[in-house]
């Protein structure tokens, strides 16, 4: 199934949902590596993957966000209450404003930084601020500290995964497999 239906995410929604997420843990943990690296040629390509997996992010998020308008979404079961209805869309809402504003404040610290800068070692990424060391700091917290809700949101978004798979019994989870349909 291509497009979505309002029981199921089509194909490109779930493969894009799954890389993605792949793409993010992968992101978490080379981050995470690439800081407390000791400086060496290692941390300089392990940066290089951060910056670059994070541009591709960037590019996938905003395909999906599109595909996402341009697609119906799948209607969430009918037993859920008002409020769960509404946390999750705002989650959602969330999730897709952080997949955009992380790469965004990378972007910038790497910009303010004056650190020139080619996605995968190939495509050259142009500067969006004016070099700046007090720009750059700013946004290197404001990076940190959105890695870190994401990280929080995700725990959430899983967990929510979870108790609709295995303690409502409902296709919230099973829907966004690949190659399973919303059927209950």
């Amino acid at each position: 199934m291509l497009r979505n239906s309002d029981q199921s995410w089509g194909t490109p929604a779930k493969l894009l949902h799954w890389v993605v997420a792949v793409l993010v843990f992968a992101q978490i943990a080379v981050g995470w590596a690439a800081v407390n690296w000791r400086l060496s040629p290692t941390k300089l390509d392990l940066f290089v993957w951060h910056k670059s997996t994070g541009m591709l992010i960037l590019v996938l998020t905003v395909v999906r966000m599109a595909w996402r308008l341009a697609n119906v979404t799948p209607l969430l079961p009918v037993d859920m209450r008002p409020l769960e209805r509404r946390a999750a869309q705002s989650s959602h809402l969330l999730l897709y404003l952080l997949l955009f504003l992380l790469p965004m404040t990378g972007w910038i610290v790497n910009a303010a930084a004056n650190v020139p800068f080619r996605v995968f070692w190939l495509i050259p990424l142009p500067a969006i601020v004016e070099p700046d060391k007090a720009m750059a700091d700013a946004a290197a917290r404001t990076h940190f500290v959105l890695g870190v809700a994401l990280s929080l949101l995700l725990a959430v978004h899983i967990g929510a995964a979870l108790r609709h798979h295995f303690l409502k019994h409902d296709n919230v989870l099973a829907r966004m497999l690949p190659g399973r349909g919303g059927a209950q």
